[in-house]
């Protein structure tokens, strides 16, 4: 039987919030040869390499960062730190590899913009690891938007808190934007895929109940377009389960989703194509989200493979990204 060639794929970091999962999800991808982790804080690296556990027993320490980008690997991750991960993306796709890099696009604009040009200009693919793009939930609402069966939309609401530890939050506080900067790329590539890219925005950015200097933990934005609005809220202090939740309304009706993580009913109320379709049944991951961490990034991965060999599209576009990320930077008080 014909089996398709491996792809070789490496990793560039290990200080992301998603990097962990995000090399498990790799390394348990049958379509990919990995051929290691490249830290480059060494001390890091060498507190990794003692690590007992799956994933980091069973992989290769790269120790050298020109390996990268040898002509043997095709693609890189990038799991930095948010403020290393930016110029490691530019550095691989310069070198030619295609990126899965995790969000959010890092704080320079110009910088992500010249990524994208240049991986446009020499056919490489980037994709930005926003993993509810793959999520059962979030893709019925769009399609449902999208048909026009809730009509003209005039207000989504999203609401994406979490609980950090102080490790995190120190990580966070370099990025004057704070919990929102973190987390809410994922709700505002919902939001600009369905609305576009706001007119105004109206933010609050606020340091409410956290301990750890410079770090905001308490955050609202609001989008203004011609004929609707969106909001955000997002807080580092909600304690879990948190009650994560996503609503369109439109004027024929309305679409909401809580828990969105993990997903299990969608509530819709529009005029009924069938008479079982008051509440739809998600199927939120490939497996059960509370038991498999790695489950939410395994079909966004695969896609980012689809796209490398020719089998698929991406599902978003490079002007998607720049304006969802400019949109993040505007919201975060940081453009």
């Amino acid at each position: 039987m014909h089996t398709s060639k491996k792809i070789n794929v490496a990793q560039i970091g290990s200080k992301h919030g998603h990097a962990t999962s995000v090399l498990s999800t790799i390394i348990n991808n049958p379509r990919v040869n990995f051929i290691g982790l490249y830290e480059p804080d060494l001390q890091k690296r060498n507190t990794l390499k003692k690590i007992k556990n799956f994933p980091f027993s069973k992989i290769n320490f790269i120790e050298d960062e020109e390996r990268l980008y040898r002509d043997d690997i095709v693609a890189i991750a990038s799991e930095g730190s948010n403020i290393e991960s930016l110029n490691q993306t530019y550095k691989a796709i310069k070198n030619n590899k295609h990126v899965f890099y995790d969000k959010p696009a890092g704080e320079n604009l110009i910088l992500f913009e010249d990524s994208l040009n240049l991986a446009k200009s020499n056919n490489i693919h980037l994709q930005l690891g926003y993993m509810f793009r793959f999520h059962d939930g979030f893709t019925k609402i769009s399609d449902i938007v999208k048909s026009g069966r809730l009509g003209n939309i005039f207000s989504i609401r999203a609401h994406m808190s979490t609980e950090i530890n102080t490790e995190m939050m120190k990580q966070i506080s370099p990025h004057s934007g704070g919990i929102f900067y973190d987390l809410a790329g994922h709700m505002i590539d919902q939001i600009v895929y369905l609305l576009g890219e706001p007119d105004k925005i109206s933010s609050f950015i606020r340091k409410d109940f956290t301990n750890v200097k410079n770090f905001f933990d308490n955050t609202i934005s609001i989008f203004e377009y011609k004929n609707s609005f969106a909001s955000i809220d997002i807080s580092a202090g909600e304690k879990p389960p948190m009650a994560r939740r996503f609503e369109v309304y439109g004027t024929m009706g309305s679409l909401i989703m809580e828990p969105f993580e993990p997903a299990q009913v969608l509530r819709i109320n529009i005029p009924l194509e069938d008479k079982n379709e008051k509440f739809l049944t998600i199927n939120d991951y490939k497996n059960n989200f509370n038991s498999n961490e790695t489950s939410r990034y395994i079909e966004g991965f695969d896609h980012f493979l689809d796209v490398i060999e020719g089998k698929s599209m991406p599902i978003r576009t490079f002007d998607h990204e720049l304006k969802t990320q400019r949109t993040l930077l505007k919201s975060a008080l940081m453009l």
